[in-house]
C-alpha cells in the first residue's frame, strides 16, 4: 500500500493505537505500580541528586526566564524585534546570527554573500553589535547568543559592547552555546580542528569564571542532536558526554571543577512525548549530579546542578497545516516546565517554513505567559513527582542514557569518537530510520502524514518578507567601518592574538576582546587563526 493510500484508510479512522514504547523505545506499561520504582521515593527539590529540580520552591520564588530567538536582517532590523519582544513582556533575549557570521566569514567574503541575514542577524563587528543593543541597557538583561564556531569572538564582542556602556563585565548575564562538539556530530557550523576548538572553549570558560561570574560561558546543547534524528535519550547522552570532555579539558588546564561547575548550562530540545520528556529532564539531573560527584569528587550543591534551557518546537514542526504547532508547542512548553527548565523560548507556528513575523512571535510569547499565569502547574514544585508512571520512566531514562554513555566511554571518548566519524554516522542511522517510521507511517504526525483532507491547502497565514535592501544595507556600514576604523590598531590586536593562539595554554579572550575593541572583523579574526590551527576535515566513513 502506498503512503497516499495508507494516509487515506487513516483519515477513515483505521488507526491502530499508539505503539506501546517511548520514541527511545522504552516500554510504557498499561499500568504503572509501585512495584517498578527502583527507589519508591524520588527524594526533595534541591537536594541530591536533584531529581525533583534544583530549587526548593521551584518556579514560586522565581519564574523561569521567557525569551524568544529572534534575529533576522541588519542590527537595526533585529534591535526593532528586540525591543517589540521586550515590550510584549519577554524578559531575556536570545540572538540568532546568520550564517557568514557563524561560520567566520565577513559579509563582503563571497561564500557570504548570499546568506547575509538570512537565517539571522548579520554581526561582523564591534559597531554592529553596539547598533543591536541601542537603548537596551545590558547590565538589566539576559542575552542568548545562539553560536559556536565563533563564539568567543561573539563574547568578546559582547564585553567590548558592555565596556562601551560602562556596563561592568561583572553585570553580564546571558549565556553563549559555545558548544563545538555537537557542530561536528549534528550541525556544521565548525571552522577548527576539535583540539584548538576545545582549548578556545576552555579560554571563555575560565575567562568568564572571574571575569563575567554570571554569565554562563557554554550552553551544552542537545538541541541539534535531537532534531539531526536521535532519540530523547541519545539526546541527553551524547550532550552529557559532551559535558563531561569540557569537564576533563577545563581540568587539564588547572580549572577548578567546583567554581566552573557552576556556570556550565545545557540546551534541548522538547518535542512531543510529553512524559518521555519530563522523565528525561528529571533523569538527566540525577545522572549529571552522580558523575560529578562520584567521578570529579564535586561536593558543592551548586556546581552539581543541572542548568538547563529549551527550545519548545525545531523538528516537531510542520509546515503542513501549520497552526497545529500552536498545540504542539503548548504542550512541549508544559513538558519544559514539568520538567524543570530555566530557560524557555517557544517555537512560533510559522517557524517550519519562514522566520516569524511579529504576529506569530507574539503567539508563541503569550503560550508562555498562559502557561505561566493561568495555568497553575508552576505553582508548586514538581507536581508529577511521586506519579508511579513518571518515577519508573525517569528511572527507565536514567539507565539507558548511562548505557549510551557507555558505549561512548568504549569507543574512546566523545573527542575521539567525534574524529573518527563514529558519532556521526550513529546520528546519520538515526535520521534514516525516523523518516523511515514517518514515511512508513509507524509514527504519526497530526496533518502531514495522516489526518490530511482530500486536495488540501495549507493557509500559511501571514507572510514574513525580509528586507531586500538589507544586504546592501550590511555591506554599506561594513565598508564605512573599515574605513574609519585605525587601521595600524587592527593589525597590531590581530598579530597580537596570533602570537597568542601560538602559546599552548595563553588564555584567548583578553585579547580577542582588544581585536574587537579595535573594530577587527569576525572575518579577519577567524583567518588569522585559520593561519595557525589549520581547518577542521570531516572524516569519511563508509
Amino acid at each position: 500500500m502506498t503512503t497516499a493510500a495508507k494516509s487515506a484508510a487513516l483519515d477513515d479512522l483505521d488507526i491502530p493505537p499508539p505503539a506501546p514504547r517511548t520514541p527511545s523505545g522504552i516500554d510504557v506499561p498499561v499500568l504503572a505500580t509501585p512495584e517498578m520504582l527502583r527507589e519508591p521515593n524520588p527524594g526533595q527539590p534541591a537536594q541530591f541528586p536533584f531529581t525533583r529540580g534544583i530549587f526548593p520552591d521551584g518556579f514560586r520564588g522565581r519564574l523561569w526566564t521567557i525569551r524568544q530567538y529572534s534575529g533576522f536582517g541588519t542590527a537595526e532590523d533585529s534591535n526593532s524585534r528586540y525591543r517589540f519582544l521586550l515590550d510584549q513582556g519577554q524578559t531575556g533575549l536570545s540572538v540568532a546570527l546568520d550564517l557568514p557570521t557563524q561560520c567566520g566569514y565577513d559579509p563582503n567574503d563571497a561564500m557570504a554573500r548570499a546568506e547575509v541575514g538570512k537565517v539571522g542577524v548579520s554581526l561582523s563587528n564591534l559597531s554592529e553589535m553596539e547598533i543591536l543593543f541601542n537603548g537596551i541597557d545590558l547590565s538589566k538583561i539576559s542575552t542568548s547568543f545562539t553560536i559556536n564556531g565563533t563564539a568567543a569572538i561573539i563574547y568578546a564582542m559582547y564585553c567590548a559592547c558592555a565596556d562601551k556602556q560602562g556596563v561592568p563585565r561583572a553585570k553580564l548575564t546571558g549565556t553563549i552555546q559555545n558548544d563545538i562538539l555537537k557542530e561536528y556530530v549534528a550541525r556544521g557550523t565548525w571552522i577548527f580542528p576539535v583540539r584548538p576548538s576545545m582549548r578556545l572553549i576552555a579560554d571563555t570558560i575560565l575567562f568568564s569564571n572571574d571575569v563575567t561570574p554570571r554569565f554562563n560561558p557554554i550552553s551544552i546543547a542537545g538541541a541539534h542532536v535531537r532534531d539531526a534524528g536521535s532519540t530523547a535519550v541519545e539526546e541527553m547522552a551524547y550532550t552529557l558526554a559532551n559535558g563531561l570532555a569540557y569537564v576533563d579539558e577545563l581540568l587539564r588546564r588547572g580549572g577548578d571543577a567546583t567554581k566552573f561547575a557552576k556556570r556550565l548550562s545545557f540546551f534541548f530540545y522538547v518535542h512531543m512525548d510529553f512524559f518521555e520528556e519530563v522523565a528525561k529532564f528529571r533523569a538527566a539531573r540525577r545522572v549529571w549530579a552522580k558523575i560529578l560527584r562520584e567521578r570529579y569528587g564535586v561536593t558543592d550543591d551548586k556546581a552539581l546542578h543541572f542548568r538547563f534551557g529549551v527550545v519548545c518546537g525545531g523538528s516537531s514542526l510542520t509546515a503542513s497545516q501549520p497552526y497545529n504547532n500552536i498545540v504542539r508547542v503548548g504542550v512541549e512548553t508544559m513538558a519544559a516546565v514539568l520538567g524543570g527548565a530555566q530557560s524557555i523560548f517557544t517555537c512560533a507556528y510559522d517557524e517550519a517554513f519562514q522566520i516569524p513575523t511579529e504576529f506569530s512571535a507574539e503567539i508563541a510569547l503569550r503560550t508562555q505567559q498562559i502557561i505561566a499565569y493561568e495555568s497553575g502547574i508552576s505553582k508548586t514544585v514538581d507536581p508529577l513527582g511521586g506519579s508511579f508512571y513518571v518515577e519508573h520512566l525517569t528511572d527507565r531514562m536514567e539507565e539507558e542514557i548511562l548505557k549510551v554513555m557507555g558505549e561512548i566511554d568504549a569507543y574512546g571518548g566523545v573527542v575521539k569518537a567525534i574524529e573518527d566519524g563514529w558519532l556521526q554516522m550513529r546520528l546519520a542511522e538515526r535520521a534514516t530510520e525516523r523518516r523511515r517510521k514517518i514515511d512508513s507511517l509507524d509514527t504519526i504526525i497530526v496533518g502531514q502524514n495522516a489526518f490530511r483532507r482530500e486536495n488540501q491547502t495549507d493557509d500559511f497565514g501571514e507572510v514574513f518578507r525580509l528586507d531586500p535592501t538589507g544586504a546592501a544595507r550590511v555591506l554599506e556600514k561594513f565598508d564605512a567601518i573599515r574605513a574609519r576604523r585605525n587601521n595600524a590598531a587592527v593589525a597590531k590586536s590581530l598579530d597580537e592574538l596570533a602570537a597568542a593562539a601560538a602559546k599552548d595554554n595563553e588564555n584567548l579572550m583578553p585579547y580577542l576582546i582588544d581585536c574587537c575593541h579595535a573594530y577587527a572583523t569576525v572575518g579577519e579574526i577567524v583567518s588569522r587563526l585559520k593561519k595557525g590551527w589549520g581547518e577542521f576535515q570531516e572524516p569519511v566513513r563508509l
